[in-house]
């Protein structure tokens, strides 16, 4: 099975002296990290979804062997929450059509205060081909029930495994792909703080468990600051690999 570590975003100023050598053009950051990566988290099209020739540039410029998933758009996941969502399913479909062999998972990010509605849900995963292969990630503590777990099973939708501040942790597989975001371990706030070598061991055990079952694995570090994601992703995929 693959396992591919990665982190969420790759231009960040504060990765100069980390990832970047200081004063690396925020235009070649990519080509960078595809060095150092095998896969990326797109969160910009959450506050602006790209237009389909970036999508098709972006294909040109990964190397073979890496992967992006993408984040939904906002409208869609925040505004509309999912309600009426034919048109952007069909806009999202068009796009990810563009990345061909270099796409993971679309990743629909549910808002926090967002509860639990089988059937809207439902709708929206009936809108997507079977072949676009979708992360939803449920903030709500509702939705974490095995009927919620066996409706994304049905579609062949992936449950979003989530580190992060007041998000349950729940590592339930049920597709193919097991797709893990880690927002930091700080208890208080998302997105802060590093996690230790003991947090990592952990994680790495639990992406050995869902490989020994025959799942793929893809793990995102989303806790950006002092390039804190940088550094946790390279630990856990030293410890995988060592």
């Amino acid at each position: 099975m693959t396992i591919r570590i990665g982190t969420s975003g790759w231009s960040y100023d504060h990765w100069d002296g980390v990832l970047y050598r200081p004063g690396l053009p925020a235009a070649q950051r990519l080509a960078r990290y595809v060095e150092a990566f095998d896969t990326v988290e797109l969160n910009a099209s959450f506050y602006r979804w790209p237009r389909e020739q970036a999508f098709a540039r972006w294909r040109e410029r990964l190397p073979e062997g890496f992967t992006m998933s993408v984040k939904a758009p906002r409208g869609l996941t925040h505004a509309r929450r999912l309600n009426r969502p034919e048109v952007w399913s069909e806009r999202m479909t068009r796009c990810w059509h563009e990345l061909r062999g270099r796409r993971e998972a679309l990743l629909v990010q549910l808002r926090p205060d967002a509860e639990r509605d089988d059937a809207r849900l439902a709708y929206f995963l009936g809108t997507l081909p079977d072949w676009l292969q979708v992360a939803v990630e449920l903030r709500h503590p509702s939705w974490q029930t095995d009927a919620v777990f066996d409706l994304l099973a049905r579609h062949g939708a992936a449950y979003c495994v989530v580190s992060g501040a007041q998000i349950p942790c729940v590592l339930r597989a049920t597709a193919r792909l097991v797709y893990v975001r880690l927002h930091g371990p700080d208890d208080r706030h998302l997105y802060a703080g590093s996690y230790s070598d003991d947090d990592l061991r952990w994680w790495a055990d639990r992406v050995r468990e869902w490989d020994a079952q025959g799942h793929d694995v893809v793990a995102y570090f989303n806790n950006d600051g002092g390039g804190h994601a940088v550094r946790n992703a390279w630990r856990l995929r030293e410890l995988l690999h060592g």
